[in-house]
């Protein structure tokens, strides 16, 4: 595996959160709906029963009690009432008697502040009589109107005038109710934390499968085509680790099919390149010969054995480029450094070439020193300022200098530039691949068209970074930046 796992990032709503976030929501509905409609009921039933006890209690005191009319106040009247409260069911009442403009109750007060106007018009309409249930300063009261009737018929009463009031507390029912409500919101709680366990079951059993699928995609990134996922179940889940299995195998036959093209076409390349080898070191000793004895040929043949003979030659650069990209290839290239002079390095290199006339202009300053494969520095140079005076212009400017970087060890920096008209902006991305042609209808050049990657390779082997680029007043730049120890940087 290359490189190890990606180190677990915290993600405050992740996927895991989300899913439990979902299931406590749903369970908190769940609890909370169900406490709701459970504790309304409750409270209901427990009121109702209350209220039904009281009101059919007091009808029938009312009813077994017997009035002198027309009232007259006194001990004996409050006497009563406070018989009748005493038999009050579930609850002792406060009986009040309304009569006119008498007023008494089986308390210490004649007149109820809990008595509200609505129930004593609705008790003079309604000769059955009505009830209430009112809250005052926080304390829920049950209020009940009677009014004491004549009957006349079986269906006809007539109003006495005399109404009577019970006012009954519900204390006690308040207390069971908010039992209620307390028992309903502490059951919700524990619900909610035990709902969590299923929850994280749940989340595990659908995070576990995608947790999988993570790695298994970063292996695969990391090159491991075999990997796969064990399939689990036959849920979407498992569906999908099926599918993934399916593509990475048709991923791996597909890059092992091209893998091993890539690997017959550089088998093929590098012996194709070693078999001309040998007949062509014959054809190029042959050539040279001839080349010799040209002058002394017609003019047409002279021509024909000039023709011959830079062609062959071109064949041979051609067959040792590609001994050369085959080695890159199948990563055989060696590095076999020294510490040189970089400038007089340079200055070989044009002087070997016979590049040391008006055409090429040079910025060496001396004194900078590097650990370089000195055959494949010779090998960039070269390739950079041969490409400059073929498709750019002179004169050339070879410059050297050292630059520091804000991260890592100085670098030795090369600048070959041109004086032609730059490069098109559609051919910088492929500058440096192998046989581009920037112009697609020149189907021959001077070189192998191998030169640039070549040159690009040789410098990665040293580590470093090679760019192409325009200057702004015209012409092309390539600049090569390679590495420099601390040692080196000095001197």
């Amino acid at each position: 595996m290359i490189g190890g796992p990606r180190p677990r990032r915290f993600r405050a709503f992740g996927l895991r959160t989300r899913l439990l976030l979902a299931f406590l929501l749903v369970a908190a509905v769940s609890a909370g709906t169900t406490s709701a409609l459970t504790y309304r009921e409750a409270r209901n039933a427990l009121l109702e029963t209350a209220q039904d006890t009281a009101v059919s209690s007091f009808r029938d005191q009312v009813q077994q009690t017997a009035f002198g009319l027309p009232l007259r106040g006194g001990a004996g009247l409050e006497e009563v009432l406070r018989d009748v409260a005493r038999k009050g069911k579930p609850h002792p009442w406060v009986v009040f008697a309304e009569y006119g403009s008498l007023r008494a109750s089986s308390g210490e007060n004649p007149v109820s502040s809990v008595i509200t106007a609505e129930l004593r018009r609705t008790a003079r309409a309604n000769p059955h009589g009505s009830f209430e249930r009112v809250v005052k300063d926080g304390v829920p009261y049950l209020t009940i109107a009677m009014p004491m009737v004549f009957k006349t018929g079986p269906d006809d009463l007539v109003p006495s005038g005399l109404v009577l009031y019970a006012v009954m507390p519900l204390t006690e029912e308040q207390i069971n109710v908010d039992a209620l409500l307390m028992a309903a919101r502490d059951g919700a709680v524990p619900g909610l934390v035990i709902a969590l366990i299923p929850g994280l079951i749940a989340a595990r059993s659908v995070l576990r499968p995608v947790r999988e699928l993570r790695h298994a995609a970063h292996s695969m990134g990391s090159g491991q085509l075999d990997t796969r996922i064990r399939v689990r179940g036959s849920d979407e889940l498992a569906d999908l680790a099926r599918t993934f299995n399916e593509s990475a195998g048709r991923l791996e036959r597909s890059v092992q099919e091209l893998r091993e093209a890539g690997e017959r076409a550089r088998r093929f390349a590098s012996d194709v390149s070693h078999e001309l080898r040998t007949p062509l070191a014959g054809m190029l000793a042959v050539t040279e010969v001839l080349d010799e004895d040209a002058d002394r040929l017609d003019a047409d043949t002279a021509r024909a054995v000039r023709l011959v003979s830079a062609e062959t030659g071109k064949l041979a650069v051609l067959v040792e480029d590609l001994m050369e990209i085959s080695r890159f290839d199948a990563r055989a290239a060696e590095l076999n450094t020294d510490e040189v002079d970089v400038a007089e390095a340079i200055r070989k290199t044009l002087e070997s070439r016979h590049w040391t006339d008006d055409r090429v202009t040079r910025d060496l300053p001396d004194g900078i020193r590097a650990r370089l494969d000195p055959r494949r520095f010779d090998l960039v140079v070269a390739n950079l300022v041969g490409n400059a005076l073929r498709h750019g212009a002179a004169p050339v400017t070879v410059r050297l200098r050292t630059a520091a970087r804000s991260e890592g060890p100085p670098v030795l920096t090369i600048e070959v530039m041109d004086s032609g008209p730059g490069i098109r902006p559609e051919t910088l991305p492929h500058i440096f691949d192998r046989f581009y042609k920037a112009d697609a209808a020149r189907t021959r050049s001077a070189g192998s068209g191998l030169g640039l990657a070549i040159t690009r390779e040789n410098v990665r082997l040293h580590g470093g970074t090679i760019h192409a680029g325009n200057l702004p007043g015209g012409g092309a730049v390539f600049t090569v930046d390679i590495p420099l120890h601390a040692e080196e940087a000095g001197g």
